[in-house]
């Protein structure tokens, strides 16, 4: 249902060596960009996508307050590692990876992090 998600970012340099880092350990890769105003990465051809963009309007990039994007990925060591990297490039912790609620009866885990722009991303998967 979801094609692409766009986050805002002030620093399209920095924000591009983060994603390129982060997304690359679930095999991402750029494949659109527009010079000094976005970059979009997907797995692959009708793959859902996650871009990083100066705003079009030229105001400050800001963070959506509610505003998430759920990345589904398929173990809980694929969800701990690609959270693990989010922190090592710079992202700050909003909920290690676990169980949601803490215990294991819904199958969702999560793990909840920002990115050095200060958007609100999770790494999830389901466990049967």
């Amino acid at each position: 249902m979801i094609g692409y998600v766009t986050l805002g970012t002030a620093d399209l340099t920095k924000s591009a060596a983060f994603y390129d880092a982060l997304l690359g350990t679930i095999g991402a890769k750029r494949f659109m960009e527009e010079a000094g105003y976005f970059i979009a990465w997907s797995k692959g051809d009708n793959e859902p996508s996650i871009a990083v963009s100066v705003p079009f309007n030229q105001q400050p990039a800001s963070v959506g307050n509610g505003t998430m994007v759920a990345v589904y990925l398929e173990t809980p060591t694929q969800v701990k590692d690609f959270y693990n990297k989010a922190l090592e490039l710079g992202g700050t912790c909003e909920g290690k990876p676990g169980f949601r609620p803490d215990d294991s009866t819904s199958g969702f885990y999560a793990g909840y992090f920002r990115d050095i722009d200060g958007n609100k991303l999770n790494a999830f998967c389901m466990v049967q």
